[in-house]
C-alpha cells in the first residue's frame, strides 16, 4: 500500500529532522515518497547542514520531493531573486537582525538550488504546498472560513489539500459548496460565473523543527485516504 510522509517546517533543526526520518522508517515497511513543504532552513547556523542532509539521504531512505516555504522566499528576497525587493515581513516577524542570520546561514550554492525548486505538488487528486494556492504566505487554519478554504482548492481542483503554514496539524472538512464570481466590464457589461464544489478537505501537516523536542508530521495513504498526525518527542 502507497505511503507519503508529508513534512514541513524543519528550520534549520537538523535533530529533529533526524528524529522524524528514524520515526517513517519505523511506522511502514517502505516509504514510497517523502515531501518536504518548505520551510526546512531558517536563521539558524545549521540550515545548510539540514540542506546537505536532504540532498543526500542514506542509502536505506528515499529522496525526498521539496517546494519552497516562506523562509526560502525570505532568502530569495535577500539575494534579490523574488518578485518582492525588500525583506519585510521577515523584518516584521523576526527583526533587523535576522537579516544578516539568514544571510550567513544559507550559502550562494544553497540559493540558486532553492531557486530552481517547485512551487507545490500536484499528485494524483493532491495539492501539497507550504501556503496555498494563492502564495507561501497564505496561512490556513481550523479557524479559516470555508469560501476561502473552497477558493483555494478548487483554483487546482484539488480534493485534499496538504499545508503547512500554519505549523498546526488538523483535517478541516468541506461538505461541498460553491463560489461565485462576478466581472464588471467598461461598459458596465456584468457576468457571474459559479463554480460548484464537491467535498473536500484541508490539512494542515505540523511542524517539525519550530519546538525544542518536539516535532509533528503527517502520514497518507493515497490508496485508502488515511491521515494519520505524529508527534515525535527528541533529545
Amino acid at each position: 500500500m502507497e505511503s507519503w510522509a508529508i513534512l514541513s517546517g524543519i528550520e534549520g533543526n537538523i535533530a529533529a529532522y533526524e528524529a522524524v526520518i528514524s520515526d517513517v522508517k519505523h511506522q511502514t515497511k517502505g516509504m514510497d515518497d517523502i515531501y518536504i513543504l518548505g520551510d526546512f532552513i531558517s536563521s539558524r547556523p545549521e540550515s545548510e547542514q539540514v540542506v546537505r542532509r536532504i540532498r543526500s539521504p542514506k542509502p536505506n531512505e528515499c529522496l525526498p520531493k521539496i517546494c519552497t516555504g516562506w523562509w526560502e522566499e525570505q532568502c530569495l528576497i535577500l539575494h534579490g531573486l523574488a518578485a518582492t525587493g525588500e525583506p519585510t515581513q521577515l523584518i516584521e516577524n523576526y527583526g533587523a537582525d535576522t537579516v544578516k542570520l539568514l544571510w550567513d546561514a544559507v550559502s550562494r550554492q544553497t540559493v540558486e538550488w532553492i531557486r530552481c525548486l517547485d512551487f507545490g505538488f500536484l499528485e494524483l487528486d493532491c495539492l501539497l504546498i507550504h501556503g496555498s494556492s494563492v502564495s507561501v504566505d497564505d496561512e490556513l487554519t481550523p479557524q479559516t472560513p470555508p469560501w476561502q478554504m473552497c477558493d483555494r482548492l478548487m483554483r487546482v481542483g484539488a480534493t485534499n489539500l496538504f499545508c503547512g503554514r500554519s505549523g498546526l496539524t488538523f483535517e478541516y472538512q468541506l461538505q461541498g459548496g460553491s463560489v461565485s464570481s462576478q466581472i464588471t466590464t467598461l461598459e458596465g457589461q456584468q457576468s457571474v460565473q459559479i463554480a460548484t464544489a464537491s467535498p473536500r478537505r484541508v490539512i494542515g501537516v505540523g511542524n517539525v523543527g519550530r519546538e525544542p523536542g518536539k516535532a509533528t508530521y503527517t502520514l497518507y495513504e493515497p490508496d485508502t485516504n488515511r491521515v494519520d498526525f505524529r508527534t515525535i518527542r527528541y533529545g
